[in-house]
């Protein structure tokens, strides 16, 4: 049987203002990408979504980006690989005190927003990023865009690294996925979503952009968990794999 892993960014409140559904989504999701407060979250939400999480029996992983909350991380930032994996590291360990203090395990780290595309691109970035983690916690996974830098950096450097394709988000033809300011950068047919998610899976194939399909490893599919539909979605994305023989589980069981 066919396996992958389902993840959703979660932990993305911030003091007064609510966003997501994490509650609703978190039983129905393997892993939990968790806001550590740069780009979104504060302490009072990352140990609730540590809770949340642990509770439910969901593979917990580190969510950092860039210190950007006005821009919710995804606005490029001019930073030296050493001034990214200090960024890295610091976020790891500020999620990893509320693990260790809910006696639930960290285990995976994904990238948010402007700095996972951009580390997707630029090696140098990349590398700086997975030696964070590898400083912090060798078993650590990275969770990455597939065939991106980011995986290729995380082979370079000894860590374990799983492949992330994404439900609803357009792709280019080099496997980057098409910038949010373009349009059509979104898949908001959910049926053609979930298609799309159930042919990477079995196929490791998806239509880019452009028409010409591609070659694409899925380790793991993300879903949103910020919008109105993210709980109905997410449903029927694991009903639909479950469906067609795709067993879900966590990225532990999935990557050596």
């Amino acid at each position: 049987m066919n396996r992958i892993d389902l993840n959703c960014d979660l932990g993305e409140s911030f003091g007064a203002y609510q966003l997501g559904m994490d509650e609703e989504v978190i039983p129905f999701v393997s892993s939990a990408n968790i806001a550590c407060g740069f780009h979104a979250s504060d302490p009072v939400v990352m140990r609730k979504t540590v809770e949340l999480a642990g509770k439910s029996g969901v593979c917990v992983g580190a969510h950092p980006g860039f210190p950007d909350l006005m821009g919710f991380g995804r606005r490029n930032m001019k930073v030296s690989p050493a001034e990214a994996k200090a960024y890295v590291q610091y976020q790891i360990g500020a999620l990893s005190a509320f693990c260790r203090a809910c006696g639930v395990k960290l285990v995976h780290v994904k990238a948010h927003g402007a700095l996972y595309n951009m580390a997707g691109k630029d090696y140098d970035l990349a590398k700086a990023i997975c030696e964070g983690i590898a400083e912090f916690d060798g078993s650590l996974i990275l969770l990455a865009l597939s065939g991106s830098e980011m995986i290729r950096a995380a082979k370079d450097t000894g860590i374990r690294a799983a492949s992330e394709v994404f439900a609803d988000r357009a792709y280019e033809e080099d496997g980057s996925l098409v910038a949010r300011t373009k349009p059509n950068s979104m898949i908001t047919d959910e049926n053609e979503a979930i298609r799309r998610v159930v042919r990477m899976a079995k196929e490791g194939k998806v239509t880019a952009a452009t028409g010409k399909d591609i070659s694409i490893r899925a380790d793991s599919v993300c879903v949103h968990g910020d919008n109105a539909h993210a709980l109905e979605f997410v449903r029927k994305i694991r009903s639909a794999l479950t469906a067609e023989g795709i067993e879900i589980a966590p990225l532990a069981q999935i990557v050596s």
